[in-house]
């Protein structure tokens, strides 16, 4: 018989959980067309379940034509031959439901490809029954788009269409077309969609782009950006994207009441948990805004540990005002993803591996859910692509600038004694870096300090210790490079130290304690008056 404490926490398994994020392409090929899959998923799940995860999440299988790589559906319902099959999908619920990994998957809902059918329909005239199922408005007299809002990728986020003569609205590639979320059918079609892959087992969602559903009806100009205004130079030179505030392209208050629908929906359905990317000139309030109470998104991330920025005083002010902001809401830490160049190279380049150590125990010191990025576990650098290699449509457009996302992308490797270290016996969709093969699954297994067995020896330590899971967070400098942090969860308490620095530091904690911190190195202790301080990892 099942207590209601147990129901409740199961119910809550996603507080504290560590969630490990699989982009599909590159995680393991198992038919050798270089391109990996839900099979080789399947056939790495013992792998993940040593690693101890709660959670994996899925980047895009759905199929599509692959001009962002899945991140442009064409069927919202079947899986891309490429990936495999629904009996593979399911096949793949079942065994990580033997293994009690939870199985969360991307929904790419702002936009669909250009050749989803709907679109296809709703382009074809202005009065077919899905006319309205995209955003469409009319040239200005001269012939110009609606206003002035650009793409993420590329110039006008307008794209003509001879076909109905009037433009399209599409906040990414120009066939990535954004759906009407004023249309009730639209939303109605989507939360179908959605129930369709909870009915098949999964346990809920990352929503990407969550605060890009809705546009302003008006279609009113955004404003320019005073602080690109005042410095042209803090621009990302790949994108105008930045010089611009986003206030009525997205984050419009029509976007919190269907959010409130979807987790309407996922309640219908045990354990079940949603995850938001949030991405605004001001992403805080909509996190708070997103994540209150017991009827929004259970959680909700920013980029704002993504970015290249790095010191202990930044990331130290960073946890501070989201905390502040969110109050009683539940935030989501990552400090890689597919999106954004690896951690282990952004943050830690030219650094000792116990660097890369100390952040991953950072991380899960943190209050909230934690995702980490496949890779991340081995310390892997940011690949470096061959110019003429480049798959990415994102850099293939800003070559030489800047040459896309490829190089967080690159292929896992397994085994160094293998061919493409062991991610597939023909040629890569991307290439293996050289670096990456010497930090293979297979030797790190082998070395009883590798970073892949003191990552699963600190998600171990998370699990292990209550307020590290479910605990209050206090959360302070010392000096320039040291982090102090303090969980605590009803009668007990954590502290710990990160030393962020090369070299080493005296910490005084009190007028009574002063230590000598390595450089580093990330220290504990539990909240008895005279328990030690001891290493959280042996480096």
């Amino acid at each position: 018989m099942t207590s209601n404490n147990d129901s409740a926490k199961e119910s809550d398994w996603w507080r504290g959980a560590v969630i490990y994020q699989v982009y599909p392409r590159s995680f393991y090929d198992s038919n050798g067309d270089g391109i990996g899959d839900l099979p080789g998923i399947l056939a790495k799940l013992d792998y993940l379940s040593d690693l101890g995860v709660d959670a994996i999440w899925i980047s895009p299988f759905f199929k599509s034509p692959m001009d962002d790589f899945g991140y442009d559906v064409s069927d919202y319902r079947q899986v891309d031959p490429i990936f495999g099959t629904l009996d593979d999908f399911d096949r793949l619920i079942d065994a990580a439901r033997q293994r009690q990994i939870r199985v969360l998957i991307d929904q790419v809902v702002s936009h669909t490809s250009n050749r989803h059918p709907w679109f296809v329909e709703s382009e074809s005239s202005r009065d077919n029954p899905k006319s309205d199922w995209y955003v469409w408005a009319d040239p200005r007299p001269d012939g110009t788009p609606p206003n002035n809002w650009m793409a993420v990728f590329e110039g006008s986020a307008w794209k003509y269409s001879p076909q109905r003569r009037q433009y399209y609205l599409h906040n990414f590639l120009e066939t990535q077309p954004d759906l009407n979320f004023h249309n009730p059918e639209v939303v109605q079609q989507v939360l179908s969609d959605m129930r369709f892959w909870l009915e098949r087992g999964v346990h809920g969602f990352r929503l990407d782009t969550a605060n890009f559903y809705y546009h302003d009806r008006q279609l009113r100009d955004n404003p320019a950006n005073p602080k690109v205004q005042a410095t042209p130079d803090i621009a990302n030179p790949a994108s105008l994207y930045g010089w611009q505030l986003h206030r009525y392209d997205k984050s419009q208050p029509e976007n919190l009441g269907f959010l409130k629908q979807i987790r309407a929906l996922l309640d219908k359905y045990d354990a079940t948990f949603s995850v938001g990317e949030i991405g605004a000139d001001d992403a805080l309030p909509l996190m708070a805004q997103y994540t209150q109470g017991t009827d929004h998104l259970h959680s909700a991330y920013t980029f704002d540990l993504l970015s290249p920025e790095f010191s202990a005083n930044r990331i130290v002010s960073i946890i501070r005002q989201t905390e502040s902001a969110i109050g009683a809401g539940w935030p989501c830490w990552a400090m890689s993803n597919h999106d954004v160049v690896r951690v282990a190279t952004r943050w830690g380049l030219d650094r000792e591996p116990t660097f890369l150590k100390c952040l991953i125990a950072l991380l899960f010191s943190l209050r909230g859910t934690v995702c980490v990025y496949q890779g991340e576990e081995l310390g892997l650098t940011e690949a470096d692509i061959p110019v003429h290699l480049i798959q990415d449509p994102y850099g293939l457009r800003n070559l030489p600038v800047f040459k896309g996302r490829d190089g967080c992308r690159t292929p896992m490797p397994w085994d160094f004694e293998s061919v493409h270290a062991g991610f597939t016996p023909s040629i890569p969709w991307l290439p293996v870096d050289a670096a990456h093969a010497a930090k293979c699954v297979r030797s790190q297994q082998q070395d009883p300090h590798s970073m892949l067995r003191v990552f699963q020896h600190l998600v171990s330590w998370r699990k292990q210790h209550q307020p590290l899971q479910l605990g209050a967070i206090g959360i302070d400098t010392i000096g320039n490079n040291v982090i102090y942090i303090r969980r605590t969860y009803q009668t007990q308490e954590m502290q710990m130290l990160f030393n962020l620095g090369d070299q080493g530091e005296a910490v005084a904690l009190s007028p009574d304690l002063n230590l000598f911190l390595p450089g580093h190195a990330a220290w504990c202790r539990d909240g008895a008056p005279n328990s030690a301080w001891r290493p959280i990892f042996e480096s």
